[in-house]
């Protein structure tokens, strides 16, 4: 008999979740607010994922979605993550999460132990893949003394004026730029200007980008214990600069102004101007680019040991790269709740895997199945 699962968002990253595990044998249904977003994931599926056109920002909605599910998968935008988290826990059912929630999903870890079921959130590909990596070099390393994340999804080809296109809500990417990046130096959590500290980088595959401080680190910033961590966005050059001046111009400010007797925020009419100028065209390529890497003690050797991603679109199966990077661990990390191999109640971020050889080996298994390859390299510092 086929397991259910319910996957709430239909954009780019929930429409592959449901179609990788209708692949993998579940049955599976997708809900959305949007007809349209819906209709491409019926006609994609050729109707074998059923479709809810309903509110998921509604806690009732939810509830009565989950109830009907073995597995719940959250692929919503951030600011429905936690209301979304909340109701799928009081249902009682299991649930992974991908989404950028600016809350602290521990927050109800307590409650849904009570209710006795197993919830992983930030489970994409950064946060996610990134910080089960950071776990996992901690766990591999005798001493870990440095952790580094830097990663950036990407359109191929720059176009003028952003040299940028947003794979999911421009109204998240913003976030990126506007919330203050924690950052653990020396121990110690400390808070630096998101945008800051902008750098030029090369990567393998890629050539040069900038990188940037953002917050990304989030729940690493206090579950691993190492003194320097650091998460940074990849952008093409010159992006950060024109972000900078929309942020100073005050695009990006929440407190709202008059417009014509209507009372506006100034970064909801950005980020709604900016969805035509960043959307992707129907097979537009893109990319995904990331490094995670550790510096520590083997032995008495000094070492390097980092993992790279660089992924392509899929123009066999019109999946974007960002979608299939961010889609893929959460459906497997689905696919280990449904079966048992995860089951301990809470709420847990990616790196409380980190070191379960088990998991991470199938979750790099079933990605390297879809194409999705993590090279790792150990090195020698002298």
């Amino acid at each position: 008999m086929k397991m259910n699962a319910v996957v709430l968002g239909a954009g780019m990253v929930g429409s592959v979740i449901a179609e990788d595990l209708a692949q993998s044998g579940f049955a599976v249904t997708i809900a959305d607010h949007s007809s349209t977003t819906l209709g491409r994931v019926a006609e994609r599926s050729n109707g074998e994922i059923a479709i809810r056109e309903v509110d998921c920002s509604d806690q009732g909605v939810i509830a009565s979605l989950a109830s009907e599910a073995d597995v719940v998968f959250g692929a919503l935008p951030s600011w429905l993550g936690l209301n979304a988290l909340q109701a799928v826990i009081t249902s009682g059912k299991s649930y992974c999460d991908i989404s950028f929630m600016a809350e602290d999903p521990r927050q109800f870890d307590q409650i849904a132990k009570e209710h006795g079921v197993t919830c992983i959130v930030d489970f994409g590909v950064a946060p996610g893949m990134s910080h089960l990596l950071c776990a996992y070099a901690v766990h591999l390393l005798d001493t870990c003394k440095r952790l580094d994340i830097v990663v950036g999804g990407l359109p191929i080809e720059r176009n003028w004026p952003w040299e940028y296109k947003a794979p999911f809500s421009p109204r998240d990417v913003i976030e990126e730029y506007i919330r203050p990046a924690r950052i653990v130096e020396h121990g110690q959590t400390i808070t630096r200007e998101a945008l800051s500290e902008c750098v030029l980088m090369d990567l393998p595959g890629v050539g040069t980008l900038e990188a940037f401080n953002s917050d990304g680190l989030r729940t690493l910033c206090n579950t691993l214990n190492v003194p320097f961590m650091k998460e940074r966005t990849l952008r093409y050059p010159g992006h950060a600069q024109l972000m900078k001046k929309l942020r100073a111009g005050g695009f990006f400010a929440h407190e709202p102004i008059d417009v014509g007797g209507q009372q506006v925020r100034p970064i909801d009419m950005t980020a709604k101007i900016l969805i035509d100028g960043w959307k992707y065209k129907a097979g537009e390529p893109d990319l995904t680019v990331m490094r995670v890497e550790a510096e520590g003690i083997i032995g008495e050797e000094h070492v390097l040991l980092y993992w790279d991603l660089l992924d392509y679109y899929d123009g066999e199966k019109d999946q974007s790269s960002m979608g299939r990077t961010t889609a893929f661990p959460a459906a497997a990390m689905g696919r280990m709740l449904a079966d048992g191999t995860i089951n301990t109640p809470g709420v847990h971020p990616p790196e409380t895997f980190g070191s379960d050889e088990n998991v991470v080996h199938r979750l790099l298994a079933e990605l390297e199945d879809r194409g999705i390859h993590f090279s790792k390299t150990l090195e020698s510092i002298r």
